[in-house]
């Protein structure tokens, strides 16, 4: 079994490639519903984008959209469209003028960010009226016994090589300060059909699966994969796949 090579200092740094070809994707109702918050159609920013999987879907709803991702490998492997724009910038020191921005996302990423730094910046950018939204998905539910032997890897086995910031994760960002006046989203989530090997092609993106790798554990990955080999039957054969969707959104 092969792992990615592990960054020293960005846990994706290195596997935008992967990132790019594993990650589930957003639904379309959820940039679709984000565009019909904001108070206009102007500008749009997605920060912390990775590949782009949100950013890509904000672009038929706004005149321009800004994809910002420290990491060069990440840009490197954005999805291009006309109205995008893919710049390397971290959280807190977001490129774009005073009051132009009508929607500011940041997608699974915001539990790296310094929020204060990064808040301060939303506010500077913000046009009047502009909508901040948090977005997080949760831990993936398959069916039967390959959840509970996913969930057994996820909780027990793994959990330990997670980074802390995972928690926030976990509880879709509900912990995270927000000082802002919040408004309810709609319920949403993830779905994907996949074959085992898009199954484990997404898990082995995780930092803490490269965390066990750096500790020296490949072998307890391995195990987990040929449990779940054994419990799926033919790998070919697609499964439906749910992620929850959580968001924290406000007004600036």
């Amino acid at each position: 079994m092969s792992f990615p090579p592990s960054p020293a200092r960005n846990w994706f740094d290195q596997g935008g490639q992967d990132y790019a070809r594993f990650r589930p994707d957003y639904p379309q109702e959820l940039a679709a519903w984000l565009a019909g918050q904001a108070p206009d159609r102007h500008v749009a920013v997605d920060v912390g984008c990775g590949n782009g999987q949100l950013t890509r879907l904000l672009a038929p709803h706004f005149g321009s959209v800004v994809g910002l991702d420290p990491s060069a490998d990440q840009i490197a492997n954005a999805t291009p469209c006309d109205n995008v724009v893919y710049q390397r910038a971290p959280a807190e020191h977001l490129p774009l003028p005073d009051g132009s921005t009508s929607l500011i996302t940041a997608a699974q990423a915001a539990h790296w960010f310094d929020l204060p730094a990064f808040y301060a910046q939303a506010r500077r950018i913000a046009a009047p009226g502009a909508v901040l939204a948090l977005i997080s998905y949760g831990i993936m539910q398959l069916d039967g016994a390959l959840d509970a032997r996913f969930r057994q890897f996820y909780d027990g086995e793994i959990g330990p090589y997670w980074p802390p910031e995972r928690k926030l994760v976990d509880a879709g960002y509900a912990t995270l300060d927000f000082p802002f006046e919040q408004f309810q989203a709609p319920p949403l989530d993830m779905r994907v059909e996949w074959n085992l090997s898009e199954l484990l092609g997404y898990i082995f993106t995780w930092s803490a699966v490269r965390g066990a790798r750096e500790a020296g554990q490949e072998a307890l990955v391995a195990r987990f994969a040929d449990d779940m080999a054994a419990a799926w039957g033919d790998p070919e054969v697609k499964r439906r796949i749910a992620f929850p969707i959580s968001m924290r959104i406000g007004r600036l």
